[in-house]
């Protein structure tokens, strides 16, 4: 969801004055470390097409933002290689995975099974929503989320 300021410019002093009360919280990016910046790349192309490079730094550190005009992953090559033999474990400290709302979920799950990426967890069917959840190279796993309803009751109910 991108939500963001109005901004109102005042006639006497041409100032620009944020309206504060129409600002939602919504998540601008997110920054991973991987083994792989192609690998890293790979994965969020294959799930965003659209996703553009919008800048980075090959010279102090290899990193990148990915990502469109609202959102992005900022990416960063790991020092070292780790090796990938990354095991997820929900019971440690840490985060589990990160979720992206997508408008067609069976596209997108179809363009990462073709390139050769696999369910990280059952898909999920739900009453108001379908979840799939992926994980890229280094064992990241990430949900994508079609929701079925707009109405908020409904999206944000887990009594299915």
């Amino acid at each position: 969801m991108m939500i963001g300021y109005i901004f109102v410019v005042s006639k006497k002093t041409n100032d620009m004055t944020r309206t504060e009360n129409t600002q939602h919280v919504y998540l601008e990016h997110v920054n991973i470390t991987v083994n792989s910046m192609e690998e890293g790349v790979a994965f969020f192309k294959t799930a965003f097409p659209h996703f553009k490079v919008r800048g980075g730094d090959k010279e102090l550190r290899n990193w990148l933002h990915l990502g469109d005009d609202y959102t992005y992953v900022a990416l960063q090559q790991a020092v070292e290689d780790l090796g990938n033999t990354y095991h997820k474990n929900y019971d440690r400290i840490g985060i589990n995975h990160i979720a992206f709302v997508v408008p067609n979920i069976e596209e997108l799950a179809n363009r990462l099974l073709a390139a050769g990426y696999k369910r990280d967890y059952p898909k999920q069917v739900e009453e108001f929503r379908i979840r799939e959840y992926f994980a890229d190279k280094d064992g990241n796993e990430f949900e994508f989320i079609e929701y079925l309803s707009n109405r908020v009751e409904e999206r944000n109910s887990f009594n299915d």
